[in-house]
């Protein structure tokens, strides 16, 4: 069934699309090529620097996605920029080197490239010199920026120590200048055991020129291009990476395509959105795919514009959203929102308000008002907030809140912070640890409520 949804859906397309599978003796996909009509217009009007994201799979076949990418390239849909989509039959010389010649012909503007961007785990860089001789192969700052990500989770850092790390690098990587990237490399070279600084590989970061392919974009084109890519990203592995087959993989690739190919604005000049202000229409809610989209893009919002304790906040009523939506109702200017609990009155447009306490304490997006956004497609814009949450103030919680403090109010967040303070020690811990931490709080729950009534930890 996968293998006749391959061959089926490119014939919905009202221009033919290039699909080209070699099948095995076993009816399995040895190799595999596609690149719809408008995928092949987008490279022929962009294809000075190419961006290259392989997507594994467990069954060790991998997924290569050509993207462009430059100063001429918008960026208000993350899958727009997509241009190919390739599984060679190994991932050695010969194989790639046949998957980039079933790209050029196809794709005649090749010859233009100029940069190829690809990730450090990207070894065959013979092949990719020999067959774009003119190209210069360059580490894309998204890649780098994943793999030092993985870095600091996979290291026994403290949490407040690998929150710093993070939250550095996400602050540098939107604002790659050269003095900001020494400073990064210093704070790394001091906070990172000497043991394990070689891992890093943090004269990356020292290299200019990768940083000059990236370093055009201001703050907000940063923020906005770094979410793009990470929405593909996890949108691709999603897609291909989580399914048993990759035959089933590739089918669930092509359905999105087909799903979405009507909705995704035009990759075309003068579409870009002004910094960062808005996103294009991602697809249909009803797809399981588009509303994840939605939901990453208002969370990296949240993460980009709030302050840290404004953002927990925040993500803590979106994730009433996601469970428990029952009815959206619009009117002219206003909007009903009803989440299994009291209606409230919410008002979307800037500034934004509404009328349950959350926001009436905090003054920042509930769950209603962020509920609307995603019915809207849309994401959080720095002027729904008040001045003392923006991303870069310092202030905590009791300063900020002032009079409106309660002693409720004061409860509810302590037992927040606690369970979300627990939540952490039990992640980063030893399975003995675990173990330990996990009954002490089993015999504190039982001792306070009882065991006549089993509470959930």
């Amino acid at each position: 069934m996968a293998l006749i949804m391959l061959n089926e859906l490119p014939l919905k397309d009202e221009n033919p699309a290039t699909l080209l599978n070699q099948l095995s003796k076993t009816a399995q996909i040895e190799t595999f090529n596609y690149q719809s009509s408008s995928m092949h217009g987008v490279f022929a009007q962009y294809p000075e620097i190419l961006f290259i994201h392989r997507t594994h799979h467990p069954m060790g076949k991998v997924l290569y996605t050509f993207l462009v990418d430059g100063p001429r390239v918008p960026l208000e849909d993350p899958f727009a920029r997509a241009v190919y989509f390739a599984i060679p039959t190994q991932e050695d010389a010969e194989g790639l080197a046949q998957m980039f010649q079933v790209f050029k012909k196809f794709n005649s503007a090749w010859e233009s490239v100029c940069t190829i961007l690809v990730d450090p785990h990207f070894l065959p860089l013979p092949t990719l010199a020999m067959e774009f001789p003119a190209a210069e192969v360059l580490l894309s700052a998204f890649h780098i920026g994943k793999f030092l990500q993985g870095q600091f989770y996979q290291l026994s850092l403290e949490c407040s120590l690998k929150k710093l790390l993070l939250s550095s690098l996400q602050s540098t990587l939107c604002s790659a200048t050269a003095s900001n990237l020494r400073k990064l490399h210093t704070i790394l070279s001091i906070c990172i055991p000497p043991a394990q600084l070689p891992g890093l590989h943090l004269h990356w970061l020292l290299s200019d020129r990768i940083w000059l392919a990236h370093r055009w974009r201001s703050r907000a084109q940063s923020s906005l291009y770094f979410q793009g890519l990470e929405v593909t990203a996890r949108t691709l592995s999603q897609l291909y990476g989580t399914l048993m087959h990759v035959e089933q993989g590739v089918a669930a690739l092509l359905q999105y395509l087909q799903q979405n190919s009507g909705d995704r604005a035009s990759c075309s000049p003068g579409l870009s959105p002004q910094n960062g202000t808005a996103l294009s229409d991602p697809g249909p809610l009803s797809s399981p795919s588009g509303a994840q989209l939605v939901e990453s893009r208002i969370q990296y919002s949240l993460s980009a514009i709030c302050t840290e304790p404004a953002a927990q906040l925040c993500l803590g009523e979106y994730a009433v959203v996601q469970k428990s939506v029952h009815l959206i109702g619009s009117g002219s200017e206003k909007v009903n929102v009803q989440i299994l609990e009291d209606t409230h009155r919410v008002q979307p447009q800037p500034p934004a308000s509404c009328s349950c306490y959350f926001h009436q304490t905090f003054r920042l997006p509930c769950r209603h008002i962020l509920a609307v956004l995603g019915a809207h497609r849309q994401v959080l814009q720095s002027d729904a907030l008040p001045a003392s949450w923006e991303a870069g103030r310092t202030a905590g919680l009791e300063g900020i809140l002032g009079s409106q403090w309660s002693e409720p109010l004061q409860k509810r967040l302590v037992v927040a912070l606690l369970s979300g303070e627990v939540g952490r020690l039990l992640q980063h811990c030893s399975q003995e640890e675990f173990e330990r931490r996990y009954s002490t709080l089993r015999e504190l729950a039982d001792s306070w409520i009882g065991p006549y009534e089993q509470v959930q930890l």
